[in-house]
């Protein structure tokens, strides 16, 4: 009977476990700091590198890729020192200026660096945040596009 009542118990145990685990994993998961509206399309940045100076957006790579024309490069936003460099570019720029960031390492979904360089623009009180829509990566949603590159 004890073994009985150990494996019963043992089993509640693993059930239970697994419960809490579900419950964390769905319950758990973080909300995208953007919204729908805030996502750029890459065609759409593309012709605003054409724009004056005055009239672009501020381009930040806030991942370890860093070839967009015009972008500033933080290092990955999911270190510390990526986030450091973000607020230090960001730090004379006005709240309304139009901030484009990018990453592009692999999708969305995987990203390290695209939700704390999000959620510091808006910590810090920009009024427009952009994020570059590269739902796949940089390469098939930029390079692959031909898109304006830093060394063009």
């Amino acid at each position: 009977m004890k073994k009985f009542q150990f494996n019963y118990f043992k089993s509640a145990g693993v059930i239970i476990c697994l419960t809490m685990c579900t419950a964390v994993s769905c319950f758990g998961q973080q909300k995208d700091p953007w919204t729908k509206k805030q996502l750029l399309e890459p065609s759409v940045l593309a012709g605003q590198l054409n724009l004056p100076e005055n009239q672009r957006p501020v381009i930040i790579d806030v991942g370890p890729a860093g070839v967009i024309r015009d972008a500033q490069v933080t290092g990955p936003a999911e270190h510390a020192d990526g986030i450091k460099n973000l607020k230090a570019i960001l730090k004379d720029i006005p709240k309304t200026k139009e901030i484009v960031i990018y990453c592009g390492c692999c999708p969305f979904t995987k990203c390290p660096n695209i939700r704390p360089a999000f959620k510091t623009l808006l910590s810090l009180g920009f009024r427009n945040p952009r994020l570059l829509n590269l739902s796949h990566n940089l390469k098939a949603d930029w390079i692959d596009k031909g898109y304006p590159l830093g060394d063009q």
